[in-house]
């Protein structure tokens, strides 16, 4: 497919972004610039680091701006001066004020990873699978001043299968957001279609994830459990205490089993996985880590160390 002439203005910033920027960069549609966050240090030498949207950007020879706000005046201007017909936004992370939203022709439009009204806000992803919804998807939608408040262009379902980690379902819905992008622009372009406005009634919200929630509380159900350790892996990757230190879990399973122990003992250990009591079966962890070393799987953790009637959690 190529679309001539529109001129179109890209604004994202983590790798969720990236799919979506490299369909408009295939399109044929002139890319007159894009927009991202400012640099920010990274790595254990704090340096800065581009992001993946500005990267790939560069690579594509396209005029990235980096304003750490749109609310100047100055900016507003200089993005103004641009003439876009389009400004497609995609995990941005900056809010777009009313002014910058009435600047191209046709609008601006969000390429959200939520089947709105469900999870409007910054964590999507792993909100659902916290709240062990079966299915998720993305949306295209008119932006407007509230959050992730405007109507709806078009939207794709994408179950959450059990199992599935934060990190693996982002990477499939960047591609779904990216493919629906690519379908939906010719008739954005053309200006003909109409979206459907979302049900505030049915509207939740998806909070931005807190380093606070990541610490198990064995007390919960085992199903509560997985979910929370599989929704943020890679980031910000649930933990536990074990001898007075953070121990990371990656990766875990809930299982049906009743047990007297106190919540956050470990019942069994072998090359499947630890065995850990909770308030509500059992939590059976693969995947962990312990402070300056890498995440291992359970058979190679306890090659070294024994934790069967320890208690993890526990200070």
């Amino acid at each position: 497919m190529t679309i001539t002439s529109p001129r179109l203005i890209f604004a994202g910033t983590p790798s969720f972004a990236v799919p979506s920027l490299q369909v408009l960069l295939e399109t044929g549609c002139s890319l007159v610039a894009v927009y991202t966050q400012p640099d920010r240090p990274a790595g254990r030498g704090r340096q800065p680091r581009a992001s993946p949207v500005k990267t790939q950007a560069l690579a594509a020879h396209v005029p990235v701006y980096q304003p750490a706000s749109l609310r100047d005046p100055v900016i507003q201007a200089e993005l103004a001066a641009l003439s876009p017909d389009l400004l497609v936004v995609a995990a941005y992370g900056l809010i777009l004020p009313p002014a910058v939203l009435a600047i191209p022709r046709l609008g601006c439009v969000n390429v959200h990873a939520s089947l709105l009204p469900r999870w409007r806000g910054a964590a999507p992803i792993q909100r659902a699978i916290l709240a062990g919804d079966a299915e998720t998807g993305v949306c295209i939608m008119r932006m407007e001043a509230g959050l992730d408040t405007g109507p709806v262009y078009a939207r794709a379902p994408c179950p959450i299968p059990r199992g599935i980690t934060g990190g693996e379902l982002h990477d499939r819905l960047a591609a779904l957001g990216a493919e629906l992008l690519l379908e939906t622009l010719p008739v954005l372009l053309s200006g003909v279609l109409v979206p459907t406005p979302q049900d505030d009634a049915g509207a939740t919200y998806a909070p931005k994830l807190e380093k606070t929630e990541t610490e198990l509380d064995w007390n919960q159900p085992a199903l509560e459990l997985e979910r929370r350790v599989l929704a943020f892996n890679p980031y910000p990757v649930a933990q536990t205490r074990l001898d007075g230190q953070s121990l990371r879990i990656w990766r875990a399973q809930a299982e049906e089993e009743s047990t007297a122990e106190l919540p956050g003992t470990v019942l069994r250990e072998g090359a499947a996985g630890i065995v850990v009591a909770t308030g509500g079966g059992v939590l059976r962890l693969t995947e962990v880590q312990l402070p300056g070393g890498r995440p291992l799987p359970a058979a190679a953790f306890l090659a070294a160390r024994r934790l069967i009637g320890r208690r993890l959690g526990a200070t």
